[in-house]
């Protein structure tokens, strides 16, 4: 399927039933539309700020990237002016946050292009910054408890926020114990029919799409910012092709998120209203401060594979880049027993695992394309577990000496790196680890 450009023709908001949809076209000889639903949960008073439409407004191009990957036109061309921040979120959308889709379909075009703007416009008058309970994003995993607790536990009251919950998270909602906010993304069903019979296809940065979302409702709402959970190493690239940084996590990186900040912060006038708490600290630091949360052993998941069963009982695959990397971190901060019970067995005892941990340690391939640490923090959860279980023999004998002098005990449980945290929340943050 060939296409020219990129359209987005319009939208439309109900403020009664909190629905949102997106229309979008892409523009050749055989042109294709689609329209997408958001569904926002509707506050107790109604009324639409000006901030709200300005945000839709950026996630209305954002979300598109879905119906883009179908035909990869070299033209996008976004429907109002805007001001150059908000452009330069939507180019790198599309070209950064499309990498991995460009690099798995061969199609270099797609780090190139620029998403045009009918003109720009002057940044808009900062409102000041969202005021009240934050509202934090919930994925289900380790990271988001922490956030959660570290929220808490400051006397913050948290809001657990979710896009298109599964029972996981909403099991993890309920092991919380804190009332949750939700909303509901529903794909044009054409999309997937044009899958099934073979359209482009590929990974899109979920997180910039949800996290609009969430600050959507968070204005709507009148709650305080969107509070993420993203680790350091989620701005680490997978590789680099056609000399350009290939980053599976790229819209949880700290690039994106201040990409992000600016675009809301230029557009809609608001002041500090998304940041990651955890942007400073490595997995294995998180994986540290989730062990001193038991109430969730039963609910956490972070394994993709296992959301896609629409099994509750089903939380961990045992067999993907994801489940490796959140036991072996995990693993020098509890026993054994609960990490199994965690997992449903134990990973370590099944020597069929050991290839897949060796390429999460740097020794085979490049770092996969997951959600996964850097191969440093491997080598140190490695350097950590002393016992003789099958794997962790094998990966100590794999592991060339040259390797162990990158892998710094210091660098990757002290705190660091650029970050958009706020003095106030950074305060709390550094208690929590202290």
């Amino acid at each position: 399927m060939q296409f020219d450009v990129m359209r987005f023709p319009s939208y439309a908001f109900d403020p009664a039933t909190g629905v949102a949809t997106f229309d979008y076209l892409l523009d050749g000889p055989e042109p294709l539309r689609f329209t997408e639903t958001i569904t926002l949960p509707v506050p107790a008073d109604p009324t639409v700020p000006e901030a709200l439409t300005r945000v839709l407004d950026l996630l209305h191009v954002v979300a598109g990237v879905s119906y883009f990957k179908v035909g990869a036109p070299a033209r996008v061309v976004a429907p109002k002016p805007v001001p150059a921040e908000a452009a330069a979120l939507f180019t790198a959308v599309y070209t950064k946050g499309m990498a991995e889709y460009a690099y798995r379909n061969q199609l270099p075009h797609v780090l190139e292009l620029t998403v045009e703007t009918p003109g720009l416009v002057p940044s808009a008058e900062h409102t000041g910054t969202l005021a009240g309970r934050p509202l934090s994003a919930v994925g289900g995993g380790k990271d988001s408890i922490v956030t959660l607790e570290i929220l808490r536990a400051a006397g913050l009251d948290p809001v657990p926020f979710s896009v298109n919950p599964n029972p996981v998270i909403e099991n993890v909602n309920t092991a919380s114990g804190l009332p949750a906010l939700a909303a509901r993304r529903k794909l044009d069903p054409r999309l997937f029919e044009l899958n099934r019979a073979g359209a482009l296809n590929g990974h899109i940065p979920v997180t910039a799409i949800n996290s609009l979302i969430a600050i959507a409702t968070a204005v709507w709402h009148g709650l305080g910012p969107v509070v993420m959970s993203n680790e350091r190493s989620a701005s680490d690239p997978n590789l680099v092709w056609n000399g350009h940084e290939v980053n599976h996590q790229w819209s949880k990186g700290v690039e994106a998120e201040g990409l992000l900040r600016d675009a809301v912060a230029a557009y809609a006038g608001l002041t500090d209203p998304y940041f990651s708490l955890l942007r400073t600290l490595s997995e294995l630091h998180i994986a540290q401060l989730f062990a001193g949360h038991t109430a969730y052993d039963d609910v956490v998941t972070s394994c993709n594979r296992a959301f896609k069963l629409h099994d509750p009982t089903a939380r961990w695959c045992g067999d993907c880049p994801k489940c490796r990397f959140v036991f072996l971190a995990m693993a020098p901060h509890m026993p054994r027993e609960r990490l199994a019970h965690i997992f449903g067995h134990d990973l370590f005892a099944d020597p069929a695992q050991t290839p897949g941990f060796l390429e999460l340690l740097g020794v085979d391939a490049h770092k996969p394309f997951e959600c996964v640490g850097e191969a440093e923090e491997c080598l140190v959860a490695l350097s950590l577990l002393t016992d003789d279980a099958p794997v962790l023999v094998a990966l100590r004998a794999a592991v060339p000496d040259s390797a162990w002098a990158d892998a710094s005990h210091s660098n990757v449980f002290t705190p660091g790196g650029p970050h958009h945290i706020p003095a106030a929340y950074r305060k709390l943050l550094n208690e929590a680890v202290a």
